[in-house]
């Protein structure tokens, strides 16, 4: 039971919640509303740091509510079960962010950018600490580059 609750999780994770899969739109968006993007390297349905990162930070309310008016959230995920597989398309784009800002292939990896792309925060693996701290950082970045 546990694990068909972790797959239904898993396979609605970018498509909920405000996180999109297609960066160039995130761009835009990003540009447009002068927000940050925020950009996940996951493996939602093997990857056990990502799961837990997806579930106790990204799905926090504290993460849920800045990032609602302030970021444009992208995921790109990297599913193994057959089950779970991407459109060949999707797979492109998500192996051209992982060329770009992944080539070590870390998971989950999560990074913070300005609408130009421009890597501004690097997470690598759980970030430590509550949703709070999270955001809070995030929230602080922000508000320096975006002034």
């Amino acid at each position: 039971m546990k694990f068909l609750t972790l797959l239904v999780f898993s396979s609605l994770f970018a498509t909920s919640s405000g996180w999109i899969n297609n960066f160039d739109d995130a761009k835009k968006t990003a540009s447009q509303k002068h927000e940050l993007i925020v950009l996940n390297f996951s493996g939602s349905d093997w990857c056990g740091p990502c799961m837990r990162l997806r579930k106790e930070i990204f799905e926090s309310n504290e993460f849920k509510t800045y990032a609602e008016d302030n970021l444009v959230l992208v995921n790109a995920d990297f599913p193994r079960m057959k089950k779970n597989q991407l459109s060949k398309e999707q797979v492109k784009i998500n192996e051209a962010l992982a060329d770009k800002y992944n080539s070590k292939g870390k998971f989950p990896l999560t990074l913070l950018l300005n609408a130009d792309g421009k890597v501004l925060k690097t997470w690598d693996g759980f970030p430590g600490g509550a949703p709070e701290d999270f955001t809070n950082e995030i929230k602080a970045i922000s508000n320096a580059a975006i002034k």
